[in-house]
């Protein structure tokens, strides 16, 4: 085929090109009256009809060019638009945030200021938002009771709202963590393909919900599901006079024990983080170690031209009756 004929999508319309030709040498010519009359039959007519030549009539070259345009807009021309790529292919990731009483314990340091966990833990998730790109994800809270406060999208700045608008204490003071794994295997399981990941991020020990940690584990590695888990916490500190001072035992509330079986359980990696700091370092390496996919091979889209030659084969049909018109009067 021509290279020409390439941007055209239905090259083989343009063989209709002679079919009025071939119409007038088979069909035999109309000699008596219309059985139904119209207010421009008669230029109609006389556009038809116009001078002399093939089979004593010839066809007016305004209408010709009107048929020829019409034949290029049937064969669909198209023009290569700006390269694009896909969008990068991701996971299906949820987040899981424990939202229990003891995340208000005020011993993080952020931008120079002493904060609480949640609200650190807030910052550092929101950076690792940001560099997700592609990924589905979702956001679960859990206290005593384990909700989905954000299904799995690729809306970044809705899970980034929901985050930013959780509250201590608003899913209970406890900590199901048995049942927050369990809510979110229970999301990822209804995903169709992709590599399916947990982050799971709590200050304590399960002590509430019906499903134990290591239950919910296998649950999830049965799904193909990996579950990375973070502890994460300082040492708890208490306030004095506007001193921090360390509270013994405080840091020795997180079962670092069951974290680190779940994560082994499933595949995953098991983090201990004791400041903001830390914590970030962490969802850094969480990024390494589930990468985001490159963009596929960039496409070029085809845009449709047809618009063109059809409004200027009207142009012409019109441009050919009006001419007709003159040409009597």
């Amino acid at each position: 085929m021509p290279a020409w004929l390439d941007g055209f999508a239905w090259p083989w319309a343009l063989l209709l090109l002679p079919l009025p030709l071939l119409f007038r040498w088979l069909l035999p010519a109309r000699r008596h009256g219309s059985a139904l009359r119209v207010p421009y039959e008669t230029r109609l007519r006389a556009v038809a009809e116009e001078g002399k030549g093939l089979g004593g009539r010839r066809i007016p070259w305004l209408l010709w060019l009107a048929w020829l345009l019409l034949c290029v807009a049937a064969a669909r021309p198209q023009q290569a638009g700006e390269a694009i790529q896909p969008p990068l292919a991701g996971r299906e990731l949820m987040l899981a945030l424990d939202l229990s009483g003891s995340m208000s314990e005020p011993d993080m340091q952020l931008g120079g200021r002493l904060v609480d966990r949640l609200t650190a833990a807030k910052a550092v998730l929101a950076d690792f938002l940001d560099r997700r790109t592609g990924d589905r994800i979702g956001l679960v809270v859990f206290g005593r009771q384990a909700y989905v406060l954000a299904p799995l999208t690729l809306d970044h700045e809705t899970v980034r709202q929901q985050l930013a608008d959780s509250v201590v204490g608003i899913a209970g003071q406890e900590t199901a963590i048995g049942d927050a794994v369990g809510l979110a295997v229970k999301r990822l399981r209804s995903q169709e393909g992709g590599q399916k990941v947990l982050v799971l991020l709590t200050d304590g020990v399960n002590t509430a919900g019906l499903l134990e940690p290591a239950k919910a584990a296998e649950l999830a590695a049965d799904e193909g599901i990996r579950v990375h888990t973070i502890a994460f916490g300082g040492e708890g500190s208490l306030s004095l006079f506007g001193f921090q001072l360390p509270m013994a035992g405080a840091g020795d509330e997180i079962d670092e024990e069951t974290l680190q079986q779940m994560a082994d359980i499933t595949g995953g990696r098991f983090f201990r983080a004791r400041d903001a700091g830390e914590l970030a370092g962490i969802y850094a390496e969480i990024d390494r170690l589930e990468p985001i996919e490159r963009p596929g091979q960039s496409i070029r889209p085809m845009i449709e031209r047809y618009s063109w030659p059809l409004a200027a084969a009207l142009l012409a049909g019109l441009l050919a009756v009006a001419r007709t018109g003159r040409r009597r009067r």
